[in-house]
């Protein structure tokens, strides 16, 4: 996910885009702790593609 595919979308998409990655974040933060997890990176690009749709979403209402 790059920033650019975010920036011409809605308001409304991209609070709905981050409401699921927050629960991605959540169940792979769940998955670490009980020792499921394999790939930890995946906690790294879930923490970043939040961080990118934040700044979206910061940017599209200003």
């Amino acid at each position: 996910m790059n920033y650019t595919d975010l920036k011409d979308k809605s308001v409304a998409d991209l609070t709905a885009m981050l409401k699921e990655k927050k629960l991605e974040l959540f169940t792979l933060n769940a998955k670490q702790k009980t020792m499921q997890l394999t790939n930890t990176s995946e906690l790294r690009v879930a923490k970043k593609n939040i961080a990118r749709i934040q700044t979206a979403i910061t940017a599209a209402t200003k």
